[in-house]
């Protein structure tokens, strides 16, 4: 499990470049060039109860714009006896035995808008009635096979792609068109 919030990020610093993340096994660009953000801000609201289509909430993260997650997040799901919400930006979560549930997944994810993502694939989601929730860890997969990176978008969840530290590596911008960063499939 990747737990250091100290993710070495190309351009790590707000307003340095931007970055596109690749495939840590195969080199394959994942994102769009992305700049940083200092931090993951709050999603925005958005009553979903009230939505006359079901589908995903407004992205936490603008278009074009990554941030680093400090906290916990994704599988595995622990028991605590402390109340609390399950990872950040979601409520609390039991068990169906009355106990707490809090995330023990890894930190330093590279949090993103699921628009910004190249030639990912949805392997499985966790069970939601209208999209992918976290709770049952990386859900999206490269091209060549790798999971490297966790969906959010049931439609009461906010809506953010998480990418995992230890399976993206960022790279400027500028080298997009080099050799080692090569595009997702077509249309992607």
């Amino acid at each position: 499990m990747h737990d250091d919030v100290s993710v070495d990020i190309v351009g790590g610093v707000a307003g340095s470049g931007a970055v596109v993340f690749v495939c840590a096994a195969c080199g394959v660009a994942l994102t769009a060039p992305l700049e940083r953000l200092p931090a993951v801000p709050d999603p925005p609201y958005f009553p979903w109860w009230e939505s006359g289509e079901r589908g995903p909430s407004p992205a936490t993260i603008p278009a074009g714009r990554y941030a680093i997650e400090t906290e916990h997040y994704g599988a595995p799901l622990v028991v605590t006896d402390v109340i609390a919400p399950a990872m950040p930006r979601r409520g609390t979560m039991g068990d169906g035995h009355g106990r707490w549930l809090v995330s023990r997944g890894p930190r330093g994810n590279i949090v993103i808008d699921p628009g910004d993502a190249r030639g990912l694939e949805l392997r499985h989601a966790s069970a939601a009635c209208c999209g992918a929730t976290p709770d049952g860890g990386m859900n999206q997969v490269c091209a060549c096979g790798t999971l490297v990176a966790t969906l959010c978008s049931d439609c009461c969840l906010p809506y953010e792609l998480h990418l995992s530290a230890a399976h993206v590596r960022a790279v400027p911008a500028l080298h997009a068109g080099a050799e080692e960063v090569r595009p997702g499939p077509a249309g992607q």
